[in-house]
């Protein structure tokens, strides 16, 4: 099988790294990232304009791309810079609207696609334990009305979202795959209360509280109880993005170790010529590839059944957690004290990669599922 990319994505690839290192630098990262907001509606406009938010939707929802591959270009992109606008909610709302949304929900993609409205999926609760499954919100039917009440946690920009992909339960017990329904939410919504707060690589949550929340009928997205199935296919397009984003942030801080043990001097030359150093790089080196080749695959498995599927990605996020971790550990000590520094991009890598290792699973519970898929077969 060819995983060599194709001319367009080769293309997109370039415009976007380009974008990103001249207009997207460190300063202006931290400037966007340290702001109230947590991300620039500005520079989120531009990136729309460039055409790298149509690049994660297919032809048939007015994108141009869609694909795995090319959900794993625009992400690994977005990793070289820290890129903190919405792009993840926005992948998975969409995907969620795709596959399981009627006519009237989904002209609501053109907006995603054009950076009007920004999304947020809020699915996490407390205690959930990246359970995906494991949803206590409750959502009653009454009359003509959907009334729900429950909290989220951990809503990646909830506070700035425009809209709200919310689980939650209309029947069966509270770990029950079955009974799970989705709906579009206006973040707007009487009823609707949070706390955002920023976490430590930089970006922006928020914890929602969910009271009384009442929505029409046309707010449930695809058929009542059936909103596991969508959701699964959906969060993993964004387990997808996360392993591609990591990918590209370990690649920096491979070029930046890389660049300060040929300048860095001790007894009179570069440390990058002691042999200790440079065997604990090419083990980094060789991590990297082995984490490369599990986003290759989980990407090449993105429309396969759903065992093979699934145990591609929690095998992509398993790599990825492992590999991430040990590429920012390794990095910091090969820097010594100064990587450690809030002035050195170094340390900001090194949280993001942290923190991606925690979002939608970390290394213990992707392990566990994989073993289950693999056993179950379903």
């Amino acid at each position: 099988m060819n995983f060599d990319h194709t001319e367009d994505r080769r293309m997109l690839a370039d415009s976007l790294d380009r974008f990103v290192s001249e207009q997207y630098p460190f300063a202006v990262r931290e400037r966007i990232a340290r702001s109230d907001a947590g991300y620039d509606p500005t520079m989120w406009a531009r990136f729309a304009e460039l055409g790298t938010i149509g690049a994660l939707f297919s032809e048939a929802d007015g994108g141009y791309g869609g694909a795995g591959f090319d959900i794993a270009v625009v992400f690994e992109s977005l990793g070289r810079g820290l890129v903190v606008e919405p792009f993840l909610g926005t992948l998975v709302v969409g995907r969620a609207i795709s596959l399981a949304g009627t006519e009237a929900q989904k002209a609501v993609l053109a907006e995603l696609i054009d950076g009007r409205v920004v999304a947020a999926v809020a699915h996490e609760e407390p205690g959930s334990h990246y359970e995906l499954a494991q949803v206590s919100t409750r959502a009653i039917y009454a009359g003509d009305t959907w009334v729900l009440d429950g909290a989220k946690s951990v809503v990646a920009l909830g506070e700035h979202a425009g809209l709200l992909l919310v689980s939650a339960r209309t029947s069966g017990q509270d770990d029950d795959p079955q009974g799970i329904s989705l709906f579009l939410v206006p973040a707007n919504t009487p009823g609707i209360s949070m706390r955002a707060y920023p976490r430590v690589d930089g970006s922006r949550a928020a914890d929602i509280t969910l009271s009384g929340v009442k929505l029409g009928r046309d707010a449930l997205l695809g058929g009542e109880g059936k909103g596991f199935d969508v959701l699964e296919q959906a969060i993993g397009d964004g387990v997808l993005a996360l392993c591609a984003e990591a990918l590209g942030a370990m690649k920096i801080v491979k070029d930046h170790t890389l660049d300060y043990l040929r300048t860095r001097k001790q007894f009179g030359q570069p440390i990058g010529s002691f042999q200790a150093l440079q065997h604990r790089m090419a083990d980094l080196l060789l991590e990297i590839e082995q984490a490369r080749s599990a986003v290759i695959n989980a990407a090449a498995s993105r429309d396969a059944d759903r065992t093979s599927r699934e145990r591609a990605l929690s095998a992509a996020k398993y790599s990825i957690g492992q590999i991430g971790t040990r590429v920012a550990e390794e990095c910091i000590q090969m820097h010594g004290g100064i990587g450690m520094t809030w002035e050195l991009p170094l340390s900001h890598y090194a949280k993001r990669l942290v923190m991606i290792d925690h979002q939608f699973g970390d290394v213990d519970h992707h392990l566990e599922r994989y073993v289950w898929l693999g056993r179950s077969g379903s």
